[in-house]
């Protein structure tokens, strides 16, 4: 089988200092709270799924409720109907086949943040499950640098999302700092609305990003974004965290960046409906042939080619400043959503979204942040309070 897309990644150490600087709690809702960081939303979430889920509706209300009719009511009409089988059907009905098919993949606990992230911003359960499952209808470059290629020979792992920047999800970007009951804390950079995650990093010092591929219809797994939710909230090592995806059962066709900053070691992975395959540092695959010392170099066609002249014309020079260029056009592409540089062994990350009239990530300010910072913040205590547990506005 021939397959269409690759993925790429190098590591690198970055000394960018990390201060988390005129930040101001906008409300607090239970145990969760909502700040601006610099102009940046950051939401905490602690707490049972649902009431984390609460806390997250609650808290974004007005942008969750936004970014729902974006998707489902605006854009939903300007999408072309999707083949199922031998049909054509919408995609609100793909969708709803969609859930249906995963269901029984899918722990409860994810649906119970999902019936929560609906009752805290007022709007049907059926709306948010829909909105949630949306990644499995679509299918991104990645990169991460370490050893010899870079300076210090610490780790970066970078990830360049390109998705649907006519979507206006960058209007309603969050950095959202998960503190599960009896799992791991996470931080994902993600969106209103959405608890699965396509880029984030745990308090373990693993860092994921993904990248889609072909396979459109193979569903009867756990949805992608819930994987890497998983992972990120249950896995202490790189092994831990690789098992979470070969034990599957997995959907589509999906590639991976997995990094570990304590064991300064990271992989590529394909794992789809029928595949599941590693790439080691600087090894060749069919579809990656460039191989670059102490990197993997993932994207498609002359993108994947501008990656490998900047990896190979920089080895081993890497500072903060490059790394970002690796990520500049046109390796990214011109719908570029978001870009996020991981130094997982510090816990350490750099974030950029697409402006609001649409223009790429990569052209846009980076905001810095520390996880293990974040994890030891707490919210003003003259901050607006919102009750848990009943429907209430919140602060935009």
């Amino acid at each position: 089988m021939v397959r269409k897309f690759a993925v790429g990644w190098i590591f690198a150490g970055l000394l960018l200092s990390c201060t988390v600087s005129q930040a101001q709690t906008v409300a607090r809702c239970g145990d969760g709270w909502l700040e601006k960081v610099d102009g940046y939303l950051v939401l905490h979430l602690k707490g049972s799924p649902y009431d984390m889920g609460y806390q997250h509706g609650a808290l974004l209300k007005e942008h969750v409720r936004q970014n729902m009719h974006q998707l489902l009511e605006v854009k939903a009409k300007e999408w072309t109907l999707v083949e199922m089988g031998p049909v054509k059907v919408t995609p609100k009905t793909a969708i709803e086949m969609i859930v249906k098919i995963q269901q029984p993949h899918v722990d409860q606990r994810y649906f119970d943040e999902i019936r929560g992230v609906a009752d805290g911003a007022e709007l049907s359960h059926s709306d948010i499950r829909a909105a949630n499952f949306i990644p499995e209808l679509f299918h991104c470059s990645g990169f991460a640098l370490s050893g010899t290629a870079t300076r210090n020979g610490k780790m970066l792992h970078g990830r360049v999302l390109d998705y649907a920047v006519d979507w206006g999800l960058q209007d309603h970007a969050v950095l959202i700092v998960v503190e599960p009951t009896g799992r791991l804390p996470w931080v994902n950079v993600s969106y209103a609305g959405f608890i699965g995650s396509v880029t984030g990093m745990n308090a373990e010092h693993i860092s994921i990003g993904e990248m889609g591929g072909g396979g459109l219809g193979h569903w009867g797994g756990r949805p992608m974004s819930l994987l890497i939710r998983e992972a990120l909230e249950t896995s202490h090592s790189l092994d831990e965290a690789i098992a979470v995806f070969r034990d599957g059962p997995r959907t589509c066709q999906y590639y991976y960046v997995l990094a570990d900053g304590e064991a300064n070691k990271a992989v590529g992975m394909e794992a789809s409906w029928d595949v599941f395959s590693l790439v080691e540092p600087g090894t060749p695959h069919p579809l990656l042939p460039k191989a670059v010392k102490d990197c993997v170099l993932m994207s498609a066609g002359s993108r994947y080619d501008e990656l490998v002249k900047r990896a190979s014309d920089n080895l081993g020079k890497f500072t903060p400043d490059e790394a970002l260029q690796l990520m500049s056009r046109p390796v990214a592409m011109k719908s570029n959503l978001h870009n996020v540089l991981f130094e997982p062994e510090s816990t350490r990350l750099w974030v950029a979204n697409a402006s609001a009239d649409k223009e790429p990530a990569a052209d846009q300010k980076y905001h810095a942040f520390s996880l293990k910072e974040l994890l030891q913040r707490r919210p003003s205590a003259d901050a607006p309070q919102l009750p848990m547990g009943q429907r209430t506005a919140a602060a935009k």
